[in-house]
């Protein structure tokens, strides 16, 4: 791995690491926080490798509509949705219930 792609995953789990209980993200969003528009795919790829890193929620990143694709790195099929749920976030078919409400922008949140 390259210590650019490092450094990019590195700054993803920080963001990562500031949305709060109860509220979701997307891949797209921090990507374009962190100034790459059409970088969801990477945001992806870091998150794929943070479902086992324990300072890193990263079942509240979920993708553009609040579907949870990506269920399957989870260790079970339904703890991406159960950590959610214990975070307070209501979940129905792989789908953030009242996901405009709990979408947690960095963007507005952290600044630019």
């Amino acid at each position: 791995m390259s210590t650019d792609k490092v450094n990019y995953f590195d700054l993803v789990y920080q963001v990562v690491r500031e949305i709060p209980r109860g509220r979701v993200t997307s891949y797209g969003a921090i990507a374009h926080y962190l100034g790459l528009k059409s970088g969801a795919r990477m945001v992806g790829y870091a998150m794929n490798a943070a479902h086992t890193m324990l300072d890193v929620p990263a079942q509240r990143v979920v993708n553009r509509r609040g579907l949870l694709t990506g269920k399957h790195h989870f260790e079970t099929s339904t703890r991406m949705q159960e950590l959610l749920e214990a975070d307070g976030v209501q979940v129905e078919n792989d789908q953030v219930q009242d996901f405009e409400k709990v979408f947690w922008n960095p963007e507005i949140e952290l600044g630019i």
